[in-house]
């Protein structure tokens, strides 16, 4: 059975799944890894959401004011043996209806041209291809994304 809790960044569960991630993108990312980990610090994140099977924590998301009634999606993570099952899209839709109940109009987000997988769940989620935002302007190998939250 999966159980989504609502948190804050010092959950040390988070923290745990959040080394996960990191390892991950380092793989994936390679070189260009350090630019995009100054921008993934955990510290004082207020909306975490952590999903848990039978009691272990499997995945994991968080939402970041970008800007009044703007949330930022971020530190998407779920660990190799669930993914395809459908949980990442829960996460993400538990951060949406937490953004939308602290009166947010919009998510935005960024991911790696290289994490297919991720780009194929905010696809499939209603997440639409915008120009790249903040301080990932001009950067080859990100891409960027929106939903307008009802």
């Amino acid at each position: 059975m999966l159980k989504i809790i609502r948190t804050d960044s010092s959950n040390p569960d988070f923290i745990e799944l959040v080394k996960y991630l990191d390892a991950y993108l380092t793989e994936k990312d390679g070189d260009e890894h350090s630019f995009y980990d100054q921008f993934n610090k955990i510290d004082k994140i207020k909306s975490v959401v952590i999903a848990y099977k039978n009691g272990k924590a499997v995945a994991c998301g968080a939402i970041k004011e970008y800007n009044p009634g703007i949330m930022e999606i971020k530190r998407m993570y779920t660990s190799p043996g669930e993914r395809g099952k459908g949980i990442a899209g829960q996460i993400l839709n538990a951060l949406e209806k937490w953004a939308i109940e602290l009166s947010c109009q919009k998510c935005i987000l960024e991911t790696g041209k290289r994490q297919a997988e991720a780009i194929l769940l905010y696809q499939k989620n209603g997440y639409r291809l915008i120009q790249n935002y903040g301080q990932y302007a001009g950067i080859n190998n990100s891409l960027c994304f929106e939903k307008m939250l009802k």
